[in-house]
């Protein structure tokens, strides 16, 4: 009987450890994380905190990149500058599509932001049964060799939810992507309803 406790007690034992790792893991890939996102932009940021004023072709470069697009959006709405923000890209689909990136480079999701991106469609869900409609835009995306997933081909990516009366780079609460699900096996309109049951309804 002891040896079953010493047994039991030493698999609670790893069982913690491993997760304690993980968690100081995790938070060590995330703060590297910000450190390279912050450094992508900045040259943008030295430029409004030593007051010299940028002007759109500052802006655009970053604006136009997928990674720092939504970072770039938040930088000049904190200094009152969004004047600068490109048209082009002031839409929830551009939005969308660089939050989505943003969520897909995290360690413990793709760790990697996708080589490439194409929306696919907004699917609009009723979110309480009562007609109040939410939606959601979903996107497909790739990586190249060497990444891991390359071999699975076009994944699916789901953002939202979002309202009719929602801004461009509002937050969605529900990005997600299973990175197993992929365009020949389910449809947007499947993942959508997915993400908006087993993400944003459970938050």
């Amino acid at each position: 009987m002891n040896i079953v406790f010493i047994i039991i007690g030493a698999l609670v034992v790893i069982v913690v450890a491993f997760v304690i790792y993980r968690n100081i893991k995790v938070n060590k890939q995330n703060r590297e994380l910000n450190e390279q996102r912050f450094e992508r932009i900045k040259p943008l940021v030295e430029k409004l905190e030593s007051n010299e004023n940028p002007n759109s072709e500052d802006v655009q470069p970053f604006a136009e990149k997928l990674i720092t697009r939504e970072s770039t959006y938040q930088l000049l709405a904190e200094h009152n500058m969004l004047n600068l923000f490109p048209e082009e890209f002031n839409n929830l689909v551009s939005g969308a599509a660089s939050n989505l990136a943003n969520w897909l480079e995290f360690p413990t999701e793709l760790d990697a932001c996708p080589d490439e991106m194409e929306h696919m469609e907004r699917v609009t869900l009723d979110f309480d049964g009562k007609n109040n409609l939410v939606h959601y835009e979903v996107f497909k995306y790739r990586v190249n060799e060497p990444h891991w997933a390359a071999k699975d081909g076009w994944m699916l990516g789901v953002v939202g939810p979002f309202f009719d009366d929602s801004n461009p780079y509002d937050f969605p609460a529900a990005t997600f992507s299973r990175v197993s699900s992929t365009v020949d096996k389910v449809t947007p309109k499947e993942e959508a309803k997915w993400v908006h049951e087993n993400i944003a309804m459970r938050r």
